[in-house]
C-alpha cells in the first residue's frame, strides 16, 4: 500500500523540483542569484515542506478523516451542525467547504498540464530540434494519461509505484551528486537564512513565496486521496522516501547555482551529467504523468462525494477494485479534465506561463481546510480554544502568506483556476437549491401519503397482480408518478412499495443498517435504503430476497415507477431566471435514475410531469 501510495499520492509533489526553484529565480521577481538568496530560498523550501506537509497535513489534518475518507467535503461533513438552531452556521460552513472543493477542480486542471509540459521542455536541452514539437508531444502524453484511468487506481498504482520510487531515488542521487561539491549548502536548513532573505529582499522576497509554494502543491490532493490508501501508508512513504529525496534534490539544485548562476534557467536538468540528460528527460516525463494521478484520483473522489451529498447531478461512477472501495473511475469527469488540460497547454504554451496561474486556487483551499480543521479540533476532539487557536492560527498565517503572494498572480493567469472554481461553485449551489425548489413545486401538486391511503380504503380500486415500486426522495407525500397513473388507469398494483434512498453524511453505512422496511397497511410498504456518500447505490441488490409482508421480493419481477420532470423557468419566487435555466439544463443532462440506481431497464416505467420553477 505504501508503494502504491507513492505512485498515486506523491506524484504531484514529487515533480515540483522540475520547476519550483527555477520559478523562484524567475526574472519577474528581481531576485539576484547570490549566495544569500540561494540559501534563503532553500531555507523557505525546506521549512515549507516540514510545516505544511509533514506537520499540518501528515501530523494533524490526515487524522480528521470521516470513517476513513478524506478531502474537504469529508471535513465539511464532520463539522456541520445538524440542529435547526444552527441553520445559518450550517449553510455558511457548507458554502465554505463547497468553495474549497470547487477550487480543487481548477487545481486538477493545471497540475497535469504544468507537470507534463515542464518535463517535455527538457527535450529542448538535448537538441533545439524538439522545440516545435513540445506542445504536440505534451498533448499526446496527456491523452495517453487520461486514457488509462479506466483501469483503476489499483492497476495504475502498481505500475506507477515502482517507477515513482525509482524517480525519488534519482532525485536524491542527483542531489547528493551536487551537494558533495558544495556541502555547505546544507546550512540552509537553518531558518535564519529564510528570515535574512525577507529582511534583505522585503517586497520582492514576499513575491517569491508564490513560487516557493509550488513545492507543497500536492498537499490538498494528498488529503483527498486518504480513502484510497489510508493514513499509515501515506505517512510511511513520505518520511521514508519522499521528504529526504525532495530535500536532497532541492539542496543539490542550490549547490549547482552557487557555482553556476546561469543554470537558473533550468537547474533541475542542468544538475545532471551530460550523459544522463536524455534518460532523465524520459524518466521525468513518465514521472510527471504519475504526478497528475494524485489530482485526478482526488477529483474522482470529491465528485462521488458531491453526487451523494446532492451537490452535482448524478454521473456514472465505476468501482475499479473489488477489495478497495475508494478506488473509482468517473468517465465524464475524466473526459472534461482531459479537454481542460489540453486547452491550458494550447493557451499558456510554457510551464513558466502556467506557473504564473498556479497556486491561488490551492492556497485558498488550504486556508479553508485550516479553518474547518480548527472546528474539528474544537468540536470533535475537544481541544481547548488556546491549543486549537495556537496550532491552527500558526498554520493559517502560513496559508495566508502563500495566499497573499499568489494573489498577485491573478492578472497573469491565476484568474483561470479561480474562474473554474467559481463556475463549479455556482453549479453546485444551483443544483442543490434547484432540487429543493423542485421538490417544493412538486409537493404543491401532490397530497400526503396518508390521504392517498385513505382514498384507497374508501374507493377500493382494482388491484393489479404484482409489485409496484415507486421511487421518491421522501415518503411523506404521495409520489407524483402514482397520482398520475392512478388518475389515468383507476387502478393500482396489489402490492405498493414506496422506496426512498437516503444518503447519510458518513462514507459508508453498515449492512445491518442498510434497509428499513415498514408496513403502512392496504398492501403498502415504505422502504428506506441507506447509503454513505462514498457508496454507489444498487437498488436491485438491496431488494433481492427482502421479506415484504408474506412476499420474498424478486427485484427483477417488480415494476419500477419513476417521475420524469420537464422544467420551465418562470418569474415565481425561488431562484433567478438564469439559475432556473441553468438548473433545467443540469436536470436534462443528468444521468437518468435507472442507470444511477442500477435498475433493470425493462422493468422501469417513467411518468412525465411538467414543472414551472
Amino acid at each position: 500500500m505504501a508503494l502504491s501510495a507513492l505512485g498515486v499520492v506523491y506524484g504531484d509533489i514529487g515533480t515540483s523540483p522540475l520547476y519550483a526553484l527555477k520559478e523562484s529565480f524567475h526574472h519577474g521577481h528581481n531576485i539576484g542569484i547570490t549566495h544569500d538568496n540561494i540559501f534563503g530560498i532553500l531555507s523557505l523550501i525546506f521549512w515549507s515542506l516540514i510545516i505544511v506537509i509533514s506537520i499540518k497535513y501528515l501530523r494533524y489534518v490526515l487524522k480528521a478523516d470521516n470513517k476513513g475518507e478524506g478531502g474537504i467535503l469529508a471535513l465539511t461533513a464532520l463539522v456541520t451542525p445538524r440542529t435547526d438552531k444552527h441553520a445559518t452556521k450550517r449553510k455558511n460552513l457548507i458554502r465554505l467547504g463547497l468553495f474549497g472543493t470547487a477550487l480543487l477542480y481548477g487545481d486538477g486542471m493545471i497540475t497535469p498540464s504544468i507537470s507534463v509540459l515542464s518535463a517535455v521542455e527538457g527535450l529542448e536541452l538535448i537538441t533545439p530540434v524538439f522545440s516545435p514539437y513540445i506542445i504536440p508531444i505534451t498533448i499526446a502524453i496527456l491523452i495517453g494519461l487520461f486514457s488509462v484511468q479506466k483501469y483503476g487506481t489499483d492497476a495504475v498504482g502498481k505500475i506507477f509505484g515502482p517507477l515513482t520510487l525509482f524517480w525519488f531515488l534519482t532525485l536524491g542521487g542527483l542531489g547528493i551528486f551536487n551537494i558533495i561539491k558544495e556541502p555547505s549548502v546544507l546550512m540552509a536548513m537553518n531558518p535564519y537564512y529564510a528570515f535574512h532573505f525577507f529582511m534583505e529582499n522585503q517586497w520582492n522576497g514576499f513575491l517569491v513565496l508564490g513560487s516557493v509554494f509550488l513545492v507543497v502543491t500536492g498537499g490538498e490532493a494528498l488529503y483527498s486521496d486518504l480513502g484510497h490508501f489510508g493514513r499509515q501508508p501515506i505517512q510511511r512513504a513520505w518520511f521514508a522516501v519522499v521528504l529526504p529525496c525532495l530535500v536532497l534534490n532541492y539542496f543539490g539544485q542550490g549547490a549547482l547555482l552557487t557555482h553556476n548562476p546561469l543554470a537558473a534557467k533550468n537547474p533541475f536538468f542542468l544538475m545532471a551529467p551530460s550523459w544522463m540528460l536524455t534518460p532523465l528527460v524520459i524518466l521525468a516525463t513518465l514521472s510527471t504523468v504519475i504526478a497528475s494521478q494524485a489530482l485526478i484520483t482526488g477529483v474522482f473522489s470529491i465528485t462521488m462525494q458531491a453526487v451523494q451529498l446532492g451537490y452535482i447531478p448524478r454521473v456514472l461512477i465505476e468501482h475499479t477494485s473489488e477489495k478497495e472501495f475508494g478506488q473509482i473511475y468517473v468517465k465524464s469527469m475524466n473526459r472534461m479534465l482531459m479537454i481542460a488540460c489540453i486547452l491550458l497547454v494550447f493557451f499558456f504554451k510554457t510551464s513558466s506561463n502556467l506557473a504564473a496561474a498556479y497556486g491561488i486556487a490551492v492556497t485558498t483551499t488550504m486556508g479553508v481546510t485550516t479553518i474547518l480543521f480548527y472546528l474539528v479540533a474544537r468540536q470533535k476532539w475537544r481541544w481547548s480554544r488556546w491549543k486549537a487557536g495556537l496550532i491552527c492560527g500558526f498554520f493559517l498565517i502560513i496559508d495566508l502568506s502563500f495566499w497573499g503572494a499568489n494573489l498577485l498572480k491573478v492578472v497573469d493567469g491565476g484568474w483561470v483556476p479561480l474562474a473554474v472554481g467559481v463556475f463549479i461553485f455556482v453549479m453546485m449551489t444551483t443544483w442543490k437549491k434547484g432540487r429543493k425548489l423542485l421538490a417544493q413545486r412538486i409537493r404543491d401538486e401532490v397530497i400526503p401519503l396518508s390521504l392517498f391511503l385513505d382514498k384507497i380504503d374508501t374507493q377500493r380500486p382494482y388491484r393489479n397482480p404484482g409489485i409496484a415500486i415507486y421511487m421518491a426522495s421522501g415518503l411523506k407525500d404521495t409520489p407524483y408518478a402514482l397520482i398520475q397513473s392512478y388518475e389515468h388507469y383507476k387502478s393500482i398494483h396489489e402490492h405498493l412499495i414506496f422506496l426512498s434512498v437516503v444518503t447519510e453524511e458518513i462514507p459508508q453505512v453498515p449492512q445491518s443498517r442498510r434497509v428499513e422496511v415498514n408496513s403502512i397497511g392496504h398492501g403498502c410498504y415504505t422502504v428506506f435504503v441507506h447509503y454513505g456518500y462514498m457508496e454507489r447505490p444498487n437498488i436491485p441488490k438491496e431488494l433481492d430476497g427482502l421479506q415484504i409482508g408474506n412476499i420474498l421480493l424478486n427485484p427483477n419481477e417488480a415494476t419500477y415507477f419513476i417521475g420524469k420532470e420537464r422544467l420551465f423557468a418562470t418569474e415565481k419566487p425561488g431562484m433567478a431566471i438564469w439559475r432556473e435555466k441553468l438548473f433545467a439544463f443540469q436536470t436534462a443532462n443528468a444521468q437518468d435514475a435507472t442507470t444511477f440506481f442500477q435498475l433493470p431497464r425493462k422493468r422501469v416505467m417513467e411518468v412525465g410531469v411538467q414543472v414551472e420553477l
